[in-house]
C-alpha cells in the first residue's frame, strides 16, 4: 500500500499497521497474527524501533475485519519533518508494530501463531515485517505540495555480489516471545519453468548425451532432460527427487530465560552502561517530642552492565551461491538467527543461576510435590524479602529444565495435577505435554531446553523485575565475497543482562 495524498491541515500518518492472518517475519521467525489477537490503544510511534526517537502518538486506530488501520500526530521536530518526507517520497514508508505477547502457538512449521497480545508502540520502518503495512496517507505541514506514488513501480533485485564487493543489510529484531519485533527477510524466490512435454525419443545414450551438454549450458538439452525426468514410463532413467520440505530438529527461536524476565531497550553506544540503584534508604523513627529527627542519609550506587556481542559466519563456495535453490538462503539465515536466539537464552539462564540464592534445603534430584511446593514456599518469600523495595516484589515465575518439566508433569498433591494453566480446580487435563507453559502453584512456568541438567538451578524462582535483558532492535546480516571465490555471511547483535536485584531468583539446591 502506497501514500495517495497530502495537503496542509494537519502533520499526520496514516495507513495499516499490521494485518491479521498474514505470514510476517520477526525475530521469533515467522508470526502470524490471529483476528482479534490485537487490541487498538493509544501508543507513540518510533523511528525504526528506537524507543529512544519517537516520532508521533496515535490520533485514531480503527479495527477492521483483516487489519488495523492508525493515524499519528507527527510531532513539529526536525525528525518528524524529516519521517514525513521520507513516507512521501517512499522512502520509509513501512509501518512495524511493537507486541508484548501473553498468549501464542507453535505451528508445525515453526511459525508462531498469535492469540493475544499488547500493543506497546508502532514504528515507522523503511521495510515492514507484514508486507502490507504500509503509510497510506500523509498529512503534511503547510507549503508541502500533494503527492502520489505509483503502487506498481517494481525494485530490480540486487545483482549477486562479486569478489571485493561487500553488501551490509540490516535486518529488524527483538524479540522473542516477549516483544515481537519487526524484521526484514532477506529471501530469494524463483518460478518454475513452464513447458509441454515434448514427444521425444528417449534411450540411455541420448539421456547421458544431453545430460552433459545441459550442464554445459545448453538450452535444448535442457529441455529434454527436463522432459527425461518427467517421464514415467522410462525404467531406470527417472531420477530419485528431492522434496523443498527441510527436516531440522536442532535450531529453535524460542527464549523461555528471557522470556521470564523484564526487557529493556539497549543504549545506542558504548560496550558498558549504568544503572543507578539505591544502597542505602532513608529512614523514618517514631520520635518522642522535642526530639531530633531520625536521620539516615541515602546513597547510591551504579550497576555496571557489560555489553555482550553475539555472532556466528558460515562459509561457503560461488558454486553453492550461483547453483543452488533459493531455499538454502532462507534456511541459513533462519538456523543463523536461530543459534543468535539460542546463544542469547543461554548467556541469560547462566545470569540468573549465578546470580540466584540457592536454597537452604536439599531436595531430591527430582522433587516430589510436597518437596517442589516446599520449594516454590522458600522461593517466593526469599525472592519477597530481596525486592521488596520494588513496585512488584513478588516471584512471579518459575523456570525449569526438561528433566525437571518431565517430573512436575506427573507430580500431583492428593491426587490433583500441581501443573496446570487454565483451571483453577486443577483438574486433569488442563495442561498437556505439549504446552511449554503453564502454572505450577501460582508461578508461570517457563520450560528451557538450554537447561537440560538436574542440578542446582534447574527450577529457578524469579521476579522478573530483578533482572532485565537488554538488546538492540537490530541483527546485522553481513555478506561479502573474497579472493578464493568463496562468500562469507555472518549476522551479529548486541545484548546485556542486567543483574539489578541477584537475590531476585531462588534455585533449588539438589541433594
Amino acid at each position: 500500500m502506497t501514500i495517495t495524498a497530502a495537503d496542509s491541515e494537519s502533520r499526520t500518518i496514516s495507513g495499516r499497521i499490521v494485518a491479521f492472518e498474514e505470514p510476517a517475519n520477526a525475530s521469533t521467525g515467522k508470526v502470524v497474527f490471529a483476528k482479534g489477537s490485537i487490541k487498538p490503544q493509544s501508543v507513540k510511534l518510533n523511528l525504526e524501533h528506537d524507543r529512544t526517537r519517537p516520532i508521533g502518538k496515535t490520533l485514531d486506530m480503527t479495527v477492521n475485519e483483516n487489519s488495523i488501520d492508525a493515524s499519528f500526530k507527527i510531532s513539529n521536530t526536525t525528525a518528524g519533518s524529516d519521517a514525513i518526507a521520507e513516507a512521501m517520497d517512499g522512502l520509509r514508508d513501512g509501518f512495524s508494530i511493537e507486541l508484548a505477547v501473553d498468549e501464542y502457538t507453535m505451528e508445525k512449521d515453526g511459525t508462531m501463531r498469535v492469540l493475544a497480545g499488547e500493543l506497546t508502540g508502532v514504528a515507522l520502518v523503511t521495510e515492514p515485517a507484514v508486507r502490507s503495512a504500509r503509510v497510506e496517507r500523509v498529512a503534511a505541514t503547510e507549503g508541502e505540495e500533494e503527492a502520489t506514488e505509483d503502487s506498481d513501480s517494481t525494485v530490480e533485485p540486487d545483482a549477486i555480489p562479486t569478489e571485493g564487493d561487500e553488501v551490509e543489510n540490516t535486518v529488524t529484531d527483538a524479540s522473542a516471545v516477549e516483544t515481537v519485533e519487526a524484521a526484514q527477510s532477506v529471501t530469494a524466490t524463483s518460478k518454475p519453468v513452464a513447458y509441454s512435454k515434448p514427444r521425444i525419443e528417449i534411450s540411455s545414450s541420448r539421456y547421458l548425451e544431453n545430460k552433459i551438454k545441459a550442464s554445459m549450458g545448453d538450452e535444448d538439452a535442457r529441455q529434454y532432460v527436463l522432459a527425461a525426468d518427467n517421464t514415467t514410463d522410462n525404467a531406470g532413467l527417472v531420477p530419485t527427487r528431492q522434496l523443498a520440505e527441510v527436516v531440522n530438529g536442532l535450531s529453535t527461536t524460542i527464549r523461555p530465560s528471557i522470556d521470564a524476565i523484564s526487557r529493556g531497550t539497549l543504549p545506542d553506544a558504548g560496550m558498558t552502561f549504568e544503572i543507578p540503584k539505591i544502597t542505602v534508604a532513608p529512614a523514618v523513627g517514631v520520635v518522642a517530642e522535642d526530639a531530633a529527627f531520625t536521620e539516615t542519609d541515602q546513597n547510591s550506587a551504579f550497576i555496571s552492565v557489560n555489553v555482550q556481542k553475539f555472532a556466528g559466519q558460515q562459509k561457503f563456495s560461488v558454486e553453492l551461491l550461483t547453483r543452488t535453490s533459493p531455499q538454502f538462503y532462507d534456511e541459513l539465515l533462519r538456523n543463523m538467527v536461530a543459534a543468535m536466539a539460542k546463544q542469547q537464552n543461554a548467556t541469560v539462564n547462566a545470569a540468573l543461576i549465578s546470580g540466584a540464592s540457592l536454597d537452604g534445603t536439599t531436595v531430591s534430584t527430582y522433587p516430589t510435590a510436597a518437596e517442589l511446593l516446599g520449594i516454590t514456599a522458600r522461593g517466593a518469600a526469599s525472592v519477597y524479602s530481596a525486592t521488596a523495595g520494588l513496585p512488584n516484589p513478588f516471584a512471579r515465575n518459575m523456570i525449569v529444565s526438561t528433566g525437571q518439566w518431565s517430573n512436575i508433569m506427573s507430580l500431583a498433591d492428593n491426587g490433583r495435577p500441581i501443573y496446570t494453566a487454565t483451571n483453577p480446580m486443577n483438574a486433569g487435563g488442563a495442561v498437556v505435554p505439549t504446552s511449554l507453559l503453564g502454572n505450577v502453584a501460582g508461578l508461570n512456568l517457563y520450560v528451557d531446553p538450554t537447561n537440560a541438567g538436574d542440578g542446582d538451578g534447574t527450577i529457578l524462582i524469579v521476579n522478573p523485575d530483578a533482572y532485565t535483558w537488554y538488546e538492540g532492535t537490530n541483527y546485522q546480516l553481513r555478506a561479502e565475497s573474497t579472493a578464493d571465490g568463496s562468500i562469507t555471511v555472518g549476522v551479529y547483535s548486541f545484548g546485556a543482562i542486567a543483574t539489578k536485584i541477584a537475590a531476585g531468583a531462588f534455585k533449588n539446591n539438589k541433594a
